[in-house]
């Protein structure tokens, strides 16, 4: 049987199809219009052009930015805004005469990497995507751990660890709080830091370049980032204590935090001791529409 994954961002809509060894039988991408009953009628249109390719009906999971209230079973949360406040899985549900299976993105991608990615054949898998913002997703057993209130992951809306004097209170963040993980180890915080000590760069794959160059600045901004990561991710190891930790999104690609953090967590880790593997995403931007198709599991 074949899974399809949705990926439903802001700008695109994208559907991938699996068979059931994983293998890639179909993909499409289109962009996502910015209204609810266009946007429904969009993944149906694209379901539809999968299943008259694929022969046969296949289950459906769709990955949001944002997450279904465990409450009223309606989106919350979600910067695609005019999906908030609707029941998008029974409504896709009602249109394509099935279940639909809906889950936050990170939470996808945390499946994805779980099933038959960077972690596969791990119980507890942690994956954190670090882009423009921060987030992350619990799987545990290859599928979703949403928790009682549906925001298990929400990682990057905490407080950051052990602040030292100048980071309490330094930073704001969208969601109203200060302080957040997300203000200080997303790449916008990461630049934000380096420029706010005299530098100049537009991303942190460039900061990472720059240092390997020699740059000063650079390299104690990227000293202080690997320190902030370091603590945001033992609050976790102290917690759930993961498997292991995958890293996705853009700040993912810089090689040199897998060299340089395993040195640093053992320093804020119950203990002192640390050997939670901390690896980089396989499938990279295709992670998330991968997990969506296997939020059914490989038994679908």
């Amino acid at each position: 049987m074949y899974r399809i994954g949705i990926d439903l961002g802001g700008t695109k809509i994208e559907l991938i199809a699996l068979d059931a060894q994983g293998g890639e039988a179909f993909r499409k991408r289109i962009p996502t219009p910015r209204e609810y009953q266009l946007t429904l009628d969009a993944i149906v249109t694209l379901v539809e052009d999968a299943e008259q390719l694929l022969g046969e009906q296949a289950s459906v999971g769709v990955g949001i930015p944002g997450i279904l209230s465990p409450f009223t079973g309606k989106v919350k949360n979600a910067n695609s805004t005019w999906i908030n406040g609707h029941a998008l899985d029974v409504d896709l549900g009602d249109r394509l005469k099935r279940e639909v299976r809906v889950a936050n993105d990170a939470n996808c991608f945390a499946v994805s990497e779980a099933v038959d990615g960077a972690a596969k054949n791990k119980g507890m898998v942690f994956g954190v995507i670090i882009g423009t913002g921060c987030g992350a997703g619990i799987a545990i057993n290859g599928r979703v751990h949403a928790g009682g209130n549906g925001i298990g992951g929400e990682w990057g809306h905490n407080p950051l660890p052990w602040m030292t004097a100048e980071e309490h209170h330094s930073t704001s963040c969208f969601c109203g709080n200060r302080d957040c993980i997300e203000t200080f180890i997303s790449g916008t915080g990461f630049v934000r830091d380096f420029c706010e000590a005299g530098g100049k760069a537009s991303s942190g794959i460039e900061i990472a370049e720059m240092m390997a160059q020699g740059d000063e600045l650079a390299t104690q901004a990227f000293t202080r980032f690997i320190g902030r990561l370091a603590r945001s991710l033992a609050h976790v190891i102290n917690i759930l204590d993961p498997d292991v930790i995958v890293l996705g999104g853009g700040v993912s690609n810089i090689d040199a935090i897998y060299s340089e953090l395993p040195a640093v967590l053992p320093l804020y880790v119950l203990g002192r001791e640390c050997e939670t593997p901390v690896v980089k995403n396989q499938y990279g931007a295709s992670s998330g529409v991968r997990g969506a198709a296997w939020l059914w599991g490989r038994d679908a």
